[in-house]
């Protein structure tokens, strides 16, 4: 099969048919605990033009929660790559909690299968710390108050008003009290969210880490783990090293995740929302690696992690490329042209963020992965986006 793309003509491969599903809620990975940042589905009759509440279209949006949970992949909802800070507001994150923790309910315990983020963003003119930690207060009670484990969200609002580590331990510390249960805590690159430079009281990495730690070591009882998203490997693999016994480390390292995973991190990745079945399989390699008592057939089973897992690489790095706070677009384009969802549409028009030729080459990449899943629908809804882009 062809089609004619930005560039010059392209062939498919042929199609890849991954193993039956065997990872599912009730059988998820043993090797690693791993959660995808899900996408939100926008309603395509909505008006969510730049800057206009967010109209969501919510069954699209927890059918693709239920995809997620049937390749045993945990669901972090109500993160970045569901459009926080980036459109999403604080009406249509309460009511996405509440909607994804009651989904999850049907399937079994809301702890286990989805950890909701809570932030400050629903109250942007928060001005000094006590304004701060009650904002946050707010939102985590509305996730706890779901039965959704707690993913403690840096504060764009706490990096304008932080003078320095004292400022973070001092709220966080007050939030540790706050939850009934231990806390992810997520550390977002600038690359992600500019706003976020400087957080944990240091531009300069070594030092906000050392903060950051201190901070972890004092409440270690009350962290389940760390999600961090610097697309630094040897940072992360450090930082996981001095972590107390009992916390995880769970990777947002959309570049180099397959090394991490398989040398000790766990996951919570914005990618894994794009690449469900791959992601599925190879923890299924790397859980029977893990327990294999030979070992030729560790070996075997991790070379097969591996052959998985490098296809999806250079996809992952084409999403997340520079500006890398754009890459809902991708995961978006890729949920529609995998049937997901019936129009490539977002909150806040972030359908926009990319060119045609980012999204040409996204076409691309996710075939060569094997990740379309259906190769005949994508090519008939990539020809109808370069149609609307006159080509």
């Amino acid at each position: 099969m062809n089609i004619d793309l930005p560039g010059g003509a392209y062939t498919l491969r042929e199609p890849v048919t991954w193993p039956a599903v065997e990872c599912r809620v009730d059988a998820p990975a043993t090797s690693r605990v791993v959660y995808a940042a899900a996408h939100v589905v926008a309603d395509p009759l909505g008006d969510n033009t730049p800057g206009s509440p967010a109209a969501v279209d919510w069954d699209a949006t927890l059918r693709f929660r239920r995809h997620l949970w049937s390749y045993g992949l945990r669901v972090a909802d109500a993160m970045d790559t569901a459009q926080r800070n980036m459109g999403l507001d604080w009406a249509a994150t309460r009511e996405l909690i509440r909607r994804s923790a009651a989904e999850a309910r049907a399937f079994g315990d809301p702890a286990e299968l989805v950890a909701c983020g809570a932030g400050t963003d629903h109250a942007p003119e928060a001005a000094d710390l006590d304004a701060i930690t009650a904002a946050y207060a707010e939102q985590l009670e509305t996730v706890q108050s779901t039965g959704a484990g707690i993913i403690i969200m840096a504060s764009r609002q706490l990096a304008r008003v932080a003078r320095g580590p004292k400022d973070y331990h001092q709220v966080y510390g007050k939030l540790f009290g706050l939850a009934d249960r231990p806390v992810i805590l997520h550390w977002l690159g600038e690359m992600f969210d500019p706003q976020l430079a400087g957080y944990w009281g240091s531009r300069a990495v070594p030092a906000a880490t050392e903060a950051f730690l201190e901070l972890i070591h004092a409440h270690a009882p009350l962290v389940d783990g760390v999600k961090v998203s610097l697309l630094d490997e040897e940072h992360e693999v450090g930082l996981r090293a001095a972590l107390p016994a009992g916390v995880r480390l769970y990777t947002g390292d959309d570049f180099n995740y397959p090394s991490l995973i398989r040398s000790g991190s766990h996951a919570l990745l914005g990618i894994f929302d794009a690449i469900a079945p791959a992601a599925a399989a190879a923890l299924r390699a790397l859980d029977s690696a893990e327990a294999a008592g030979d070992e030729a057939d560790r070996d075997r089973l991790l070379a097969a992690y591996d052959e998985i897992l490098a296809p999806t690489v250079p996809l992952s790095r084409k999403i997340f490329e520079t500006p890398t706070y754009n890459y809902k677009t991708g995961i978006v384009f890729l949920a529609w042209l995998n049937g997901h969802q019936d129009a490539f549409t977002m909150v806040n028009g972030a359908q926009s963020a990319r060119s045609l030729t980012h999204l040409a080459e996204v076409f691309r990449l996710a075939d060569q992965a094997g990740l379309l899943a259906d190769q005949e629908r994508a090519v008939h809804r990539m020809k109808a986006l370069l149609a609307v882009h006159g080509r």
